[in-house]
């Protein structure tokens, strides 16, 4: 972004910055430069509310799944076994035989 006047700010950058703005992920200063582009530029602010709206719809529609239970063992037992074998210094293997749990239905 260029200036601090939001007359300035190209509409891309405030695009391409929206999920920060939305997830708070950015800081004070760029919030602020980012709203004020906002509240001065239709089209970025229309684009806003529908992102706004996606991200809303995608917390209700996929915000409460859970991972199975059988799933979230079998993560966290290869997730033991490659911590176990990096602690003591042996070479994990990236072949397809390590990640079986990733194939097998849950």
């Amino acid at each position: 972004m260029s200036s601090g006047d939001p007359r300035d700010t190209d509409c891309h950058e405030v695009l391409e910055q929206l999920w920060l703005l939305l997830d708070n992920e950015c800081d004070h200063e760029r919030r602020e430069l980012l709203q004020r582009h906002l509240d001065d530029c239709g089209p970025c602010l229309e684009r806003f509310g529908l992102e706004e709206h996606l991200k809303a719809l995608l917390a209700r529609k996929c915000g409460g799944d859970h991972a199975p239970d059988a799933l979230r063992q079998r993560l966290l037992q290869s997730i033991r076994e490659i911590m176990s074998q990096a602690v003591s210094g042996v070479e994990v293997s990236s072949s397809t035989e390590s990640h079986v749990w990733l194939s097998t239905e849950c």
